[in-house]
């Protein structure tokens, strides 16, 4: 699986001669394949195809773009099963999630951009003047490892929409799916130049995306730590920067809740993807009284998991993606044990019979305090902590202590109850009692769990400028 090819300006072009950058298998813990690391120069490249494209593309008809989109979609939903299998041998998703989740989810911001895109008015007149709304230019899109096409289609389908001209770079952890993308463009007939891929680093050619005098707009969904350094290198070129960042996000239950249907249902929501989600509702929040059964409930359904080979159509959690998110997660394990948070299942190590490959166990700490680590840290693998509160109010300061603001969620059996918790809950998306997912929903943080949002058409607008005709 050894791929060295970017493709900028409407072709692929190898890059034999570059250092290369093993992909690893999760599961077989063994080298999959190499892919090129790009270097500034290929980012400069990439941006000078991007921008000349832009001039054309940007003037493009609403009709040709819904058009292109369509293709896109086309051949996405022509090729699943291939981004599926790719996704389980570059970050270790179950083929199963990644047929039912990873690869659907991804094709639904395509055919939501297309939605959003044959009502959008890109021109409204006012009394005196006329506010017109124009693709910002060329956007750098920058893509974690662990929903490697979700957050592609997430980024790349609202900047076609827009008409602006795109340099992708992908996960060098999870690169195939990314490689598997860029051939659906150069397929669905993407004028030359609209879209580029260019893989590498983020310190290598993140950064110089970051600072390109070149680049008009940067996205990215990657850490805290990430956004931050992608925002300080493009403050100096003044460019929109859009971050979707971490989380830890809580799951506040009150006391009229379904606890019983409630608390494994939320369970398998922070352990989704082993865990391994920026929104993941990794905080249980619940009334102390009903702490002990909560506990029983939480074991039970974290037992329920099966974990195995990602082949497998029978394993519902697969293994973290990379080592390095692997020692992450065994660190904090060992954290939470010495902080004296109580072990009511999992804990470190392999779970048993896996003699192989990045997995954790399944685990739930309770007695937790919001001072701990454990409920202040971002963990990103499948551990859930559970916080006892005595009263709603403190509750609701429990749930927003912290730096974080991504995604939040209320369980209650009373709904105007369930909305009111919501309202003051300081985070960029509610769930209230595991509502079915919606891809126009807006999505992003509050504090340091980034700026902007995405999805639907909350997320073309952060690909366009506005402005204002006077004496239109």
């Amino acid at each position: 699986m050894d791929d060295t090819r970017f493709y900028i300006d409407g072709a692929w072009q190898d890059r034999a001669n570059a250092a290369r950058i093993a992909v690893v298998n999760p599961f077989s813990e063994e080298i999959a394949g190499h892919v090129a690391a790009g270097s500034p120069t290929d980012v400069d490249l990439a941006v000078a195809a991007a921008r000349r494209a832009f001039e054309r593309f940007s003037q493009s008809t609403v009709r040709d773009r819904i058009a292109l989109l369509g293709r896109i979609l086309a051949l996405l939903e022509e090729r699943a099963e291939l981004f599926a299998q790719a996704i389980v041998a570059e970050m270790g998703a179950p083929i199963a999630f990644a047929r039912a989740a990873h690869v659907p989810f991804a094709i639904a911001h395509v055919r939501t951009q297309m939605e959003v895109l044959q009502r959008y008015g890109f021109l409204s007149v006012q009394e005196g003047f006329a506010i017109s709304k124009e693709p910002i230019g060329v956007c750098a899109l920058i893509t974690p490892w662990n929903w490697p096409l979700y957050q592609i289609t997430a980024k790349v389908a609202p900047a076609i929409a827009a008409g602006c001209t795109i340099v992708l770079k992908p996960s060098e952890l999870s690169p195939y799916s990314a490689q598997l993308f860029a051939q659906v463009m150069h397929d669905a007939g993407a004028p030359p130049g609209v879209f580029n891929l260019v893989g590498g680093t983020g310190e290598v050619v993140g950064a110089a995306l970051a600072a390109h005098p070149g680049v008009d707009m940067i996205s990215i969904t990657g850490s805290t730590r990430a956004g931050v350094l992608v925002a300080q290198a493009a403050a100096v070129t003044v460019k929109r920067v859009v971050q979707e960042l971490g989380g830890k996000s809580p799951n506040v239950f009150l006391d009229d809740a379904d606890f019983e249907q409630g608390v494994a249902k939320g369970v398998l929501a922070g352990m989704r993807n082993a865990g391994q989600s920026c929104s993941a509702p990794t905080r249980m929040l619940v009334p102390a009284s009903r702490l002990a059964e909560v506990e029983a409930l939480a074991a039970a359904a974290a037992a329920g998991i099966t974990l195995g080979d990602p082949r497998d159509g029978q394993t519902t959690m697969g293994p973290i993606a990379n080592a390095a998110q692997y020692a992450r997660v065994q660190a904090m394990i060992a954290t939470g044990i010495e902080e004296g948070a109580r072990l009511v299942c999992g804990g470190l190590g392999r779970p048993a019979g896996l003699a192989h490959g990045y997995f954790a166990r399944p685990t739930v700490f309770s007695g937790v305090t919001p001072d701990m680590r454990v409920a202040q840290e971002e963990i990103f693998g499948p551990v859930l902590v559970i916080i006892p509160y005595r009263d709603e109010a403190e509750a609701i300061a429990i749930a927003n202590d912290t730096v974080y603001g991504l995604g939040a969620s209320v369980q209650s059996g009373d709904r105007e109850r369930a909305r009111r918790v919501a309202g003051q809950l300081r985070a960029g998306q509610v769930h209230i009692n595991y509502p079915p997912r919606s891809s126009h929903a807006p999505f992003g943080g509050y504090k340091r769990s980034g700026n902007g949002r995405e999805y639907g058409v909350h997320g073309l607008e952060e690909y366009l400028e506005t402005k204002a005709v006077v004496g239109y």
